[in-house]
């Protein structure tokens, strides 16, 4: 980068449909980063177990302590309401912010979405960490890919779910 460049936006999304490694590539970065002696937190997701006919529990990972959160709730079989738990996503927003707190050169946030988009969900933390110049990395999926839009204002790059594509992205942030 030259003096007359500008820096990359401080915000990254991964575009993701089932079936891209959005979670592994975080996980890639994050262990890169950290062998480098920067400090990276927040979530990245994790599904477990699917009972019999249902889907799988959705948990999240606290990246700096591995500790893992449950986002979602069996609704049983047959169900079709959202599975989203306001409750763990709210657990999971207070983990995310007290990383911040404790300072970090890059914040990962599993995904942009219906908490998100709806307005609430870690939207906020992520708002925290751009406004305090850390730079955030995340996943949306196309449902939700407007609404993110519409929070960073055009103001982030988009990255494909690709280790390489990310670190750069992050060394052009000059964080």
């Amino acid at each position: 980068m030259t003096a007359t460049d500008s820096p990359a936006p401080r915000m990254a999304v991964i575009m993701v449909d089932r079936g891209i490694p959005a979670d592994a590539v975080f996980d890639r970065v994050a262990a890169r980063l950290r062998a480098r002696g920067l400090r990276v937190g927040g979530l990245v997701q994790r599904e477990g177990p699917a009972p019999e006919g249902c889907c799988a529990a959705m948990d999240l990972e606290e990246l700096d302590s591995g500790r893992l959160i449950r986002i979602s709730q069996d609704l049983g079989p047959g169900a079709r309401g959202c599975r989203l738990d306001p409750r763990g996503l709210a657990e999971a927003a207070i983990a995310a912010e007290t990383a911040l707190a404790r300072g970090l050169d890059l914040l990962v946030i599993n995904r942009f979405g219906k908490g998100e988009a709806d307005g609430g969900g870690l939207r906020a933390v992520m708002a925290a960490a751009l406004d305090a110049g850390v730079p955030v990395l995340t996943a949306v999926r196309p449902p939700y890919a407007e609404a993110c839009t519409a929070f960073h204002g055009g103001m982030a790059a988009e990255l494909p779910a690709d280790e390489a594509a990310v670190l750069a992205w992050f060394a052009e942030t000059g964080s």
